[in-house]
């Protein structure tokens, strides 16, 4: 809720965080040439990453052709990382294009979900809470040093 209901930036929040060299801080996981990876701070799920161009653009098919293999690669890369960390049950992998789609920022990304059988459960409902078992700061630490090995 405090993503929804909060004030929205008018500039954009991929843009800003990967221009800047406060990795830890900002959650950034890992640098590529032409992509990034991130962990999102309000996560479906523990170790929901974001994967994304350094470029501000909208659309997919912007990409350039190293943009997209990069992105590919760093896809890979993060549920390699995720598998050894956290050994999900499976993934979901997608991008939301547009804001009708959800969208939330005009720059394209990759979300990378983690799953495990049963992480849905009641309290979103009852209680319109999303249980997260872990902090993100200790995650980044953890992701962090799987990408790096």
């Amino acid at each position: 809720m405090q993503y929804v209901t909060a004030k929205k930036d008018e500039d954009c929040f991929l843009c800003i965080k990967s221009k800047e060299s406060r990795d830890k801080e900002n959650y950034l996981v890992y640098r590529g040439k032409k992509a990034f990876v991130a962990l999102n701070i309000f996560p479906y799920n523990n170790g929901h990453l974001m994967v994304s161009p350094y470029r501000h653009l909208v659309d997919f098919e912007e990409l350039s052709d190293d943009e997209s293999m990069e992105i590919v690669s760093l896809i890979k890369k993060s549920i390699a990382a995720l598998k050894k960390l956290m050994k999900p049950d499976g993934f979901n992998v997608g991008a939301n294009i547009g804001r009708v789609a959800g969208a939330g920022e005009n720059h394209f990304h990759v979300h990378v979900v983690p799953r495990w059988l049963g992480d849905t459960n009641f309290m979103p409902v009852v209680a319109e809470t999303k249980v997260i078992s872990e902090h993100l700061q200790e995650t980044y630490e953890k992701l962090s040093a799987v990408f790096h090995d």
